[in-house]
């Protein structure tokens, strides 16, 4: 019997591994089964996540990518299922991370005819997508493939490939014709090493070694300079301040570093950008102006790999178009070594003050938990070259603050986008990529009841073929879209509007317990410690159920007037857990001018 003609999925999927692709997160659906049957014959050479909807999908996708520095891949039928993809591909494009989105489409015979499920693809992803193209004929497989991961990966960006139903079924044409209209691509993408003149680094190391009082902030895109970033520091006596996405760019241990910055920062980030003359800001688009210091304070040096992140924060007197690491070190040797460390003493002195701070917030009463304690006492627990993932909400502001990250440790959440939904998933992908380590995702009960639910189900479908079942899901339930109510109470004066805030008390625990894994509650500030440790303990996932107080206020580092006054409006408008939120208010206000006297 003949073999049967190698189909257009079959070479889809051989070209897609030659991109050193392993890993596909999807969900199927009739728009795509050609593509499915084919990567079962792959089935050796693809591992295929299967998530309970195509949303999570693209947001492993992007932690996949986040975590690993490869392209992330994922895979969704036509119509809704290629919707459902977009706010995951939204998430991994503001925040610079390379994915490819494969979609189904109906076949070519039915376009314009109003057929079910068609949807205009190619406009739905042209602004999240960096390249988006659909494959008409089996001769383009090869070269949209090879474009689409070239672009995302060079880009750090995403790429759209659409592929009619019967175009997947069609034979294949791995080498197009030699002739007039067709392309011939190849495969393989290595990154430059970009670096700046040296006129251009001179001009930086003028400015740098002509500051008195150096404030750096590195992103996302120091990741991998993270000793030159350390010397950088120490020559210029400079204290360190990090944008979320750079959390773990170098380690929070250091005695010089700040940590994060803007209205989830820290006190001694804030004093830094105030105080500071001269600021270098190191692989980061943190948007935020009213953190950064004031226009004419400072001069200041960019680095920056994309050319259009520079100079668009804050006017830096010298922009360095280049990689931070290579960058760094071509600046280093022309950086000097300042012996005056007056201004070191001060940051490294507002650092101890700010952890004494953080200590005695977290430690305050409340009712019935301090979320803030959940975070500090999992801070000195954290396991080595673990993975932390957090989701947006209220979480974001406890995973800013009080985690102490050390060197090897890796976490993220979504930083441009900001969107809710994908702490768990960004574990699940973190997971299957690092299996030996453990992985930790930070929730609030909005999120889990998003998304988070259902990725419970993946977790308790797949992790008993993990190396390590290290994984526990930290939900703060506290039956608020809490991160909402403190903005509309500290930023338009309102008071919290039950009708829209609170939200279903769920057993969390029990449902993990339902499904096989382990659920622990806790309601009790003193169990927060020994629960960590049961649940960094055991033997598979674990859903951490803590009951939060919701009136425990995420206090800016440095309180505004028009914050202060919206306040007071809040107040006047009457809340209606108006003495709880006082309560707490105070308590964490007095911590703050009164540190060591709580």
């Amino acid at each position: 019997m003949e073999d049967m003609a190698e189909t257009v999925s079959d070479y889809f999927w051989k070209r897609v591994g030659d991109w050193g692709v392993t890993r596909i997160f999807g969900y199927p659906g009739d728009g795509i089964n050609a593509l499915v049957g084919a990567l079962d014959k792959q089935e050796e050479k693809f591992s295929f996540v299967k998530s309970r909807h195509e949303e999570m999908s693209a947001f492993m996708a992007c932690g996949h990518a986040k975590f690993t520095g490869e392209t992330g891949v994922c895979l969704a039928t036509s119509g809704p299922g290629a919707i459902h993809l977009l706010n995951g591909l939204y998430d991994a494009r503001l925040d610079h991370t390379p994915v490819v989105a494969i979609v189904g489409q109906q076949a070519r015979a039915a376009m314009g005819g109003h057929y079910q499920q068609e949807v205009d693809l190619i406009t739905l992803f042209k602004d999240v997508s960096k390249y988006v193209h659909q494959v008409n004929s089996p001769a383009q497989v090869r070269h949209v493939i090879d474009r689409a991961f070239r672009i995302a990966k060079s880009e750090r960006t995403v790429c759209t490939i659409i592929v009619p139903k019967d175009v997947q079924e069609m034979d294949a044409v791995p080498v197009p014709p030699h002739a007039h209209g067709t392309v011939h691509s190849g495969v393989g993408y290595s990154f430059p090493r970009v670096v700046p003149e040296d006129r251009d680094l001179k001009a930086a190391a003028d400015v740098l070694n002509e500051g008195k009082k150096v404030g750096i902030l590195i992103g996302q895109g120091a990741r991998f300079a993270k000793e030159e970033v350390i010397e950088i520091a120490e020559k210029l006596g400079a204290g360190v301040a990090k944008a979320l996405l750079g959390r773990t760019a170098i380690p929070d241990d250091l005695p010089f570093v700040t940590g994060s910055i803007g209205l989830l920062g820290t006190r001694p980030s804030y004093d830094l950008m105030k105080d500071c003359d001269t600021l270098l800001m190191i692989g980061s688009s943190f948007p935020y102006s009213e953190w950064l210091p004031e226009e004419g304070q400072a001069r200041g040096v960019q680095i920056d790999a994309d050319a259009s992140m520079l100079s668009i924060r804050y006017p830096m007197e010298c922009n360095l178009h280049g990689d931070a690491k290579a960058t760094l070190q071509a600046l280093l040797p022309l950086i000097h070594q300042k012996t005056d460390r007056k201004w070191r003493e001060t940051i490294e002195d507002s650092i101890s003050r700010w952890r004494k701070v953080l200590e005695e917030r977290a430690m305050n009463s409340a009712e019935p938990v301090n979320p803030q304690r959940v975070f500090w006492e999992l801070s000195p627990r954290l396991p080595d070259n673990c993975i932390v993932t957090a989701d947006s909400g209220s979480a974001a502001n406890w995973y800013a603050r009080d985690l102490v990250f050390r060197d090897g440790m890796m976490g993220s959440l979504s930083g441009g986008l900001a969107t809710m939904g994908p702490g768990v998933p960004y574990a699940i992908a973190a997971k299957y990529a690092y299996q030996e380590r453990a992985v930790i995702a930070c929730v609030g009960d909005g999120a889990m009841q998003m998304n988070g639910i259902n990725g419970l189900i993946t977790i308790a479908n797949c992790w008993k073929t993990w190396k390590d079942p290290r994984l526990v899901v930290m939900v703060l339930n506290n039956e608020d879209l809490n991160q909402v109510t403190w903005e509309m109470r500290a930023q338009d004066g309102d008071p919290k509007f039950d009708t829209t805030q609170k939200i279903p008390d769920l057993p969390y625990d029990k449902f993990g317990e339902l499904l096989g894994l382990k659920g622990i509650f806790v309601d009790d500030p003193e169990r927060i410690g020994p629960a960590w440790d049961e649940a960094l303990s055991a033997d598979r996932p674990v859903v951490l159920n803590v009951k939060t107080d919701p009136n425990v206020p995420p206090l800016p580092p440095h309180i505004r007037p028009k914050n202060a006054k919206a306040f007071m409006s809040t107040l006047l408008a009457g809340d209606p857990d108006q003495a709880k939120m006082l309560r707490q208010t105070v308590k964490d206000l007095v911590v703050d001018i009164f540190p060591g006297k709580r």
